[in-house]
């Protein structure tokens, strides 16, 4: 369990980072000579409210209007491993009513964000490990045998890495 003040910490970190490039004003330096924006997200952290708040960060990376004007549509993949498994499943398992209606709002999330063309993949080999059905993941979320196989795989198709922990 994260202690209360490291919750607060984590949520003010991504509200600073997705803040920080509207003070600025634009991407410049960032994005000069970009020509597509493929991303790969390494999510394996599993406290509910946390990944509610990295999620939300996750959807918004591709909204700018300098990611919309590039010459190639962005590309966007999330991997599931670790504890984030948790937070795929369809029962309440061992989380509480708070945590489980924090779950329930990241699966809604998780279900737009595959509308809107987002990848999703989930770690069999997670699964099993931490004793999840594997029946019992949303169907938004594609299931692979290893989820560092995806991960390098999409690295290796030219996608940035961006890890989770």
């Amino acid at each position: 369990m994260i202690h209360p003040y490291g919750r607060i910490f984590t949520a003010l970190i991504v509200v600073a980072l997705t803040a920080m490039p509207s003070l600025a004003g634009d991407y410049g330096n960032a994005l000069k000579g970009v020509k597509k924006f493929d991303a790969v997200f390494d999510f394996t952290h599993g406290d509910p409210e946390d990944a509610n708040v990295i999620l939300s960060a996750i959807d918004q990376v591709d909204d700018g209007p300098e990611v919309a004007a590039m010459p190639n549509a962005p590309r966007l993949a999330i991997v599931f491993h670790d504890a984030a498994v948790h937070l795929l499943s369809t029962e309440q398992g061992s989380h509480d009513d708070a945590a489980w209606g924090e779950v329930q709002k990241f699966q809604k999330a998780l279900k737009d964000m595959k509308e809107k063309g987002v990848t999703m993949e989930v770690c069999q080999f997670a699964l099993d490990v931490f004793g999840i059905d594997r029946s019992t993941i949303i169907p938004e979320i594609d299931q692979v045998p290893n989820g560092f196989v995806s991960v390098i795989g999409y690295q290796a198709q030219g996608y940035a890495l961006v890890r989770i922990p």
